[in-house]
């Protein structure tokens, strides 16, 4: 599943709009308006999809730091 398409699903999850595209300095707070319970959702979604745990090793603030973690 691609990136895009997760966070998307968890925005509509939660109510929220969902967005057209990602750019890597996104913020998933500020920019994207996840809060802490869509952050854990995002990360089991990511999980599933990829069977990556994108919080292992250090935090996670931008869209370009997920793609950081998919990407090895």
């Amino acid at each position: 599943m691609e990136l895009l398409q997760i966070i998307n699903k968890v925005l509509e999850n939660n109510g929220y709009q969902t967005i057209s595209d990602l750019n890597d300095d996104m913020n998933l707070k500020n920019d994207i308006g996840f809060d802490s319970f869509m952050l854990a959702e995002l990360t089991v979604e990511i999980e599933e999809a990829c069977n990556i745990d994108i919080f292992k090793d250090s935090l996670i603030f931008t869209i370009g730091d997920i793609k950081k973690k998919l990407n090895g």
